[in-house]
């Protein structure tokens, strides 16, 4: 028979790991909820983060209520991760450096820009390095990290009235409807919009969990930037949540 103790441990131990989960789903709908108007991209990654965060805080508690002791465990880990970020610091860097410039650097693939020295038509965006053609068919490859430290000039027409949204949705939302209602969310906008060039939304990249998505819009006066902005991320939040609650209730 199974000690009182021990069943009193494990119980303990079942409890933390389910109020860590009801906890992690808490606040990442807090940070959903707060930040609506943020770029949908951006929230998702401090979701996953925050989400992360909690999670290791509760396994290690709840390791903690078993009687195991978790400060080798941590001295040992918190070595191994110091050890790999000084391994990869500048993969890292570069890394970092493109998640920022998706969000924050007006630029993309067919652009023509000009950076340190360098100009030509960006053809390629990849993890590590941004690749331009230039005039006389020649290849440049920038790291991505010189994109948030030196000045980036963008030489393509019309570019100051392009707005670029990345958008992070679930793998299980449906694409084609969701599509559907972020176009008519942004027809409603028609008044900021230049009628010309119609809001388009194109696929970034799939992955098993998550699509990435980018939503191009041209506005009339680049002085409603900001306010378009966080209307259209607004609106994107609240579509996605609309849709996650009705394939759940579906679901029941």
């Amino acid at each position: 028979m199974i000690p009182y103790d021990v069943l009193y441990k494990i119980a303990i131990f079942a409890v933390i790991v389910v109020v860590t989960a009801v906890l992690a789903k808490i606040f990442s709908l807090l940070i959903k909820g707060m930040f609506r108007t943020w770029a949908p991209v951006v929230r998702t990654h401090t979701q996953r983060l925050v989400s992360i965060s909690i999670w290791i805080l509760g396994l290690i508690f709840a390791i903690e209520q078993l009687g195991l002791r978790t400060d080798l465990f941590l001295l040992i880990l918190g070595l191994l991760g110091i050890g790999a970020l000084l391994a990869v610091k500048d993969t890292l860097e570069n890394i970092g450096a493109k998640y920022f410039s998706d969000v924050y650097v007006p630029f993309k693939v067919g652009d023509i820009i000009n950076v340190r020295n360098s100009s030509g038509k960006v053809i390629e965006i990849n993890p590590i390095t941004t690749v331009l053609l230039t005039d006389d068919k020649k290849l440049i490859s920038v790291p991505n990290s010189v994109f948030v430290k030196e000045k980036v000039v963008n030489m393509t027409p019309h570019v100051w009235k392009e707005i670029l949204v990345p958008i992070t949705i679930r793998s299980d939302v449906d694409l084609p409807r969701f599509e559907s209602e972020v176009l008519k969310a942004c027809n409603k906008m028609r008044r900021y919009l230049d009628d010309r060039f119609p809001p388009v939304l194109t696929v970034k990249g799939r992955g098993k969990k998550y699509v990435d998505l980018v939503l191009a819009l041209m506005v009339k006066a680049p002085s409603k930037k900001n306010e378009i902005i966080s209307n259209v991320n607004q609106k994107i939040s609240e579509i996605e949540g609309k849709m996650m609650r009705g394939k759940r209730k579906r679901r029941k």
